[in-house]
C-alpha cells in the first residue's frame, strides 16, 4: 500500500473546503491562498488552485474583481457569494460531522488490542 498515495487523496477530499475557508474570511488573491494553505501544511499548487477557482466561479460559489497592481498586472481577487457561504456552511456541518465520527472511531479503546511497532511494544494513541 502506498502511504504518499493515500495522503495525498485525503488532502484533496479538503482542499475545497480548506480554500474556501481562505476566502470566507474575506477577497482572495490567489497566491495568498496559496501561501496560508503552505503555512497550514497544505500544499496546494497554482495548477490546481486555478482550476479550483473557476469550476467554483461557474457554479456560483464565486465572485471576483480585478485590482490593478503597481508591480504588474490586475489582480483577481475572489470572494464568495451568497450561494457559496451557504454552500460552505453544508461543507462544515460535513467536515465537524466527519471529524467527530472518525475521532469517535479512532478514541473507541473497548476490547481493542494494543498497536504495536515492529518490536511488538505498544505505542500510545491518542
Amino acid at each position: 500500500m502506498n502511504i504518499e498515495n493515500t495522503q495525498s487523496q485525503m488532502r484533496r477530499g479538503i482542499l475545497e473546503f480548506c480554500i474556501l475557508s481562505v476566502i470566507r474570511r474575506g477577497e482572495a488573491y490567489p497566491s495568498d491562498i496559496v501561501e496560508e494553505m503552505r503555512t497550514a501544511k497544505l500544499l496546494v499548487l497554482e495548477g490546481t488552485l486555478y482550476p479550483l477557482l473557476t469550476r467554483l466561479k461557474n457554479a456560483g460559489m464565486l465572485t471576483y474583481r480585478w485590482v490593478e497592481s503597481n508591480s504588474g498586472p490586475p489582480r483577481k481577487y475572489f470572494s464568495l457569494t451568497e450561494k457559496g457561504i451557504d454552500f460552505y456552511k453544508e461543507l462544515e456541518d460535513t467536515w465537524s460531522e466527519l471529524a467527530f465520527a472518525v475521532n469517535a472511531l479512532k478514541n473507541k479503546k473497548d476490547s481493542l488490542p494494543p498497536i504495536t511497532d515492529s518490536t511488538n511494544q505498544p505505542t500510545q494513541t491518542n
